[in-house]
């Protein structure tokens, strides 16, 4: 008996059938966030990155090609898989991650998570996902978290049609496809700082950004584990 696959395993359908076009999703414009975050905060080339939810590879790709030691992690082996084959020379630093069940030996400097959290509309996988993060960061580590909302704003999909297909235009060729409708949880400032908080985080500052052209308007957050 198959079993049965957890809602925000359908970006794993997604990606197929938009691949299957011959065609990526997301743009190939890295997240300026990220780079900002780590001139900031003085993440040096000799630290040890981890990217969950990597997608289509357009971070980190950016920051491999200009010498950063990143493990670049996806729940969906498609886009692990896509990764491999357009960034070739980078191979071995693409892995499949189910983040909210799984957990690596290593400890990193930084961690980045850009347009995942939002996918996680239950509360008990959201706190999964916050406390992967402060368990794998080490003492003196930052994790940047990036997710859809305007600070103000909450909704919810449900998760029953996260398979569901529906009509999407995609950004880059103005075509219609019929694909996985996936999941949406958006929050406010609030309820994020909340999340932070009883994960045992500590939020250095949030805000808000943009990354263009896939996310006009984004919430931000650098966390770090809180001192006991």
């Amino acid at each position: 008996m198959e079993q049965k696959r957890s809602y925000y395993e359908a970006y794993e359908d997604r990606y197929q059938q938009v691949h299957r076009e011959g065609v990526q999703w997301f743009s190939d414009s890295p997240s300026k966030i990220v780079g900002q975050v780590i001139q900031k905060y003085g993440i040096t080339k000799q630290a040890e990155i981890l990217e969950i939810g990597c997608g289509e590879g357009r971070d980190a790709a950016y920051l491999l090609k200009e010498g950063y030691h990143i493990l670049a992690t996806d729940l969906s082996k498609e886009a692990i898989d896509y990764c491999k084959e357009k960034f070739s020379d980078f191979r071995e630093n693409f892995c499949t991650l189910d983040c909210l069940n799984e957990k690596l030996e290593q400890k990193f400097d930084f961690i980045y998570a850009v347009a995942v959290l939002h996918m996680f509309v239950m509360d008990e996988d959201r706190k999964k996902f916050y406390n992967f993060i402060g368990e794998h960061l080490k003492e003196n580590g930052i994790a940047l978290i990036g997710t859809m909302g305007n600070g103000e704003f909450e909704s919810c999909s449900n998760p029953d049609d996260a398979f569901t297909l529906q009509s999407r235009t995609h950004e880059q060729t103005g075509k219609d496809m019929m694909i996985a409708g996936t999941s949406c949880r958006i929050v406010n400032f609030d309820t994020m700082h909340k999340e932070i908080h009883s994960a045992g985080l500590e939020c250095l500052e949030s805000g808000m950004t943009s990354i263009l052209p896939d996310f006009p308007v984004m919430m931000v957050a650098v966390v770090k584990k809180e001192r006991r």
